[in-house]
C-alpha cells in the first residue's frame, strides 16, 4: 500500500456525544489546541443530539472543523469508535491524535506523540488526573498498578492513518475499544510504543460518573480472562483469610497493592505527577475492583452485559488470537471498513 499524498503534522480528533452544551473551558482548550506547533488540523466528530450539535456549531473556535458521524456507522455500538472512524476518514494528515473530551494536552506532550509515531503506528501516553479530588485519586491507584501489570488505559492515542486502514477499521460493536484498538493495529503488523514518561493531563469525571463506571471497567476484564480470574479470586480469599482468623493474610494483601502501587508511580518519573496518597489508595481500589468484577459477572449471567448507552453490550473486546488468525488469512471481517471518502484529502492505494 502506498500513499498518495499526506499532510505534514497531525490531525487533532475529538469525537463526542453529549446531552448537554459543550463547556466554554473546553471551547477555550480547543483553541489552544489548534495553535500548537504539529497541529494542522482539528476535527471535531459529533454524534450529540440536533439541538447539541447546533449550538456547538455557533459556538465552536474558527480553527475547528465540526462533523457529523457518517451515517453508515451511525448503527455501531460503541458510539465513540463511531466517531474515531468518521474522524480517520476525514483526516488530511497521517499523523493523528485521538482524544477524549476530558483530556488536555499542553505543546509538549502533543510534540512528544508526534516524535513517537515517526517511529511506531500507535503511540500510548499515559493520563493523570488535575485536580484530584478523591475518587480520582482512588482511579489514579488503578493507573498505577496498570504501569506494571501491561500499561494503563488513557482516554488519547497517538494513531498512523494508514496502519488503521490497512486492518479495515476495528470492531465498533464491543465495549473495552481501546483495547480493540491496540489488538486490531497489532494483529495488523503495527508497532505500538508506551512511553511511561509521556503525561497528558486529564480532567477527573463526577463522584456520580464514577460510580456508575465501577462495573463497566470491571466488565472490560472479559476480554482479558486470567485477569478476572484474578479479581474474582480477591473476594473469597479475603473472607476466608478473616474467617480462619488471618487477618495477617489481608494485611498482607493490601501491603503488596501498595508495593505495586508505589512501583508504578516511581516508573518513568510519574511521582511528578502522582501523589503518594494514590500508593496508599491501592487497597481500596483492589477491594472495589475485587466486590466489582463479582457484579460485572452477575451482569453478565443474568443479563447478557453490560448497559452502553442505551444498550447492552457483552463482547468486551476480540480475542487476540482471533484478530491474529484472521489478519493471517488476509480477510477484512470487521465490521466496519476505514476508507477513503470524497471529504478526504487522503489518497491511498493498495500496494
Amino acid at each position: 500500500m502506498a500513499m498518495a499524498r499526506a499532510a505534514r503534522g497531525m490531525t487533532y480528533i475529538l469525537p463526542i456525544r453529549s446531552q448537554r452544551r459543550v463547556t466554554a473551558e473546553l471551547l477555550a482548550y480547543l483553541t489552544d489546541v489548534s495553535r500548537f506547533d504539529g497541529i494542522d488540523e482539528l476535527l471535531v466528530i459529533d454524534g450529540s443530539p440536533a439541538e447539541i450539535y447546533e449550538d456547538f456549531e455557533a459556538r465552536r473556535p474558527p480553527a475547528v472543523r465540526h462533523l457529523p458521524v457518517d451515517t453508515d456507522l451511525l448503527g455501531l455500538a460503541n458510539g465513540k469508535v463511531a466517531g474515531v472512524l468518521t474522524g480517520v476518514r476525514r483526516a488530511s494528515c497521517e499523523y493523528l491524535l485521538l482524544a477524549d473530551d476530558d483530556v488536555r494536552y499542553d505543546a509538549a506532550a502533543v510534540s512528544a506523540v508526534g516524535r513517537a509515531l515517526q517511529q511506531y503506528d500507535l503511540v500510548r501516553p499515559q493520563n493523570y488526573f488535575l485536580p484530584l479530588p478523591w475518587h480520582a485519586c482512588l482511579d489514579t491507584a488503578r493507573s498505577l498498578i496498570n504501569r506494571v501489570t501491561g500499561g494503563d488505559w488513557p482516554g488519547t492515542f497517538g494513531l498512523r492513518r494508514h496502519a488503521l486502514w490497512r486492518c479495515g477499521g476495528y470492531d465498533g460493536d464491543v465495549l473495552f475499544e481501546n483495547l480493540e484498538l491496540v489488538r486490531t493495529i497489532r494483529a495488523g503488523g503495527g508497532r505500538e510504543t508506551r512511553p511511561p514518561g509521556l503525561f497528558v493531563r486529564r480532567l477527573p469525571p463526577t463522584t456520580s460518573h464514577f460510580w456508575a463506571q465501577r462495573v463497566r471497567q470491571a466488565y472490560d476484564e472479559f476480554a482479558r480472562p486470567w485477569r478476572l480470574a484474578f479479581w474474582l479470586s480477591l473476594l473469597p480469599a479475603a473472607v476466608t483469610a478473616i474467617s480462619l482468623s488471618s487477618p495477617w493474610l489481608v494485611w498482607a494483601m493490601a501491603a503488596i497493592a501498595m508495593g505495586v502501587a508505589e512501583v508504578g508511580r516511581r516508573k518513568g518519573n510519574g511521582t511528578v505527577v502522582f501523589p503518594l496518597a494514590a500508593t496508599m489508595a491501592a487497597p481500596l481500589w483492589v477491594l472495589e475492583r475485587a466486590a466489582s468484577a463479582w457484579l460485572a459477572l452477575g451482569a453478565r449471567v443474568v443479563f447478557g452485559g453490560v448497559p452502553y448507552a442505551g444498550r447492552r453490550l457483552r463482547r468486551a473486546a476480540t480475542p487476540s488470537a482471533k484478530l491474529a488468525q484472521r489478519f493471517a488469512a488476509g480477510r477484512r471481517e470487521n465490521r466496519r471498513v476505514v476508507v477513503p471518502t470524497h471529504g478526504s484529502t487522503n489518497e491511498y492505494t493498495r500496494g
